[in-house]
């Protein structure tokens, strides 16, 4: 697949060059392409990545992924231009300063805000639920961490399950894209059990059904 990267960070930087390792080709978006940082990461990524604008990353790829910091979403999809008919893979979280809770829940979420400043986009809540860590390595003593995500188109939704999987993980399909409105509240429990519980960064969540 060719993916784009919004937010080339911590989440963005580890997934795309995973995807990239993966055999897809992956253009991460900068508004400085050229720069050190972004040169350092494409040759980290391999021969199958490079850095773009952030239109140029859009109109280049068929899935996008959007891992900005909660503040810097909005405008970083309007810079991005039109994602009409893109996939659009939303690994945010409305976190509050200070991981201090959830700006959305219940009645609302992040992902549907997101699906409001991307007319057109078929949007994909995943990977907001594990941190960078779990990304970059999912098993677990042989066993893969759990992906959940949630969407309304169900050819997208496919899509992102093959990413999750081409990754090691073990994805689930959690339901329409209202299913943001717990996922996101999941992805704070995972957040709050590892820096304020105890349980540290290496832990992820699985599911057992019989």
């Amino acid at each position: 697949m060719n993916i784009g990267i919004i937010g080339s960070g911590n989440v963005g930087g580890v997934l795309g060059s995973r995807w990239a390792a993966a055999g897809h080709n992956v253009v991460f978006s900068s508004r400085t392409p050229d720069s050190d940082e972004m040169k350092q990461l494409v040759a980290a990524a391999g021969p199958n990545a490079r850095a773009a604008t952030a239109m140029q990353t859009v109109a280049d790829s068929d899935v996008i992924l959007l891992s900005t910091p909660w503040p810097a979403t909005q405008g970083a999809l309007a810079a991005a231009g039109s994602l009409a008919g893109k996939i659009l893979i939303d690994a945010t979280n409305p976190l509050l300063p200070n991981l201090a809770g959830i700006e959305f829940g219940t009645t609302t979420s992040g992902a549907e805000h997101v699906a409001t400043w991307a007319p057109g986009a078929r949007v994909v809540k995943a990977f907001n639920t594990i941190g960078n860590n779990i990304m970059a390595d999912p098993l677990f003593d042989g066993k893969s961490a759990a992906l959940l995500y949630c969407g309304d188109d169900p050819e997208a939704k496919a899509a992102v399950r093959q990413l999750a999987t081409d990754l090691g993980f073990d994805p689930h399909d959690s339901g329409p894209l209202t299913q943001a409105r717990v996922l996101e509240p999941a992805a704070m429990l995972w957040i709050s059990m590892a820096v304020f519980h105890g349980y540290g960064r290496e832990f992820a969540f699985g599911l057992m059904s019989r």
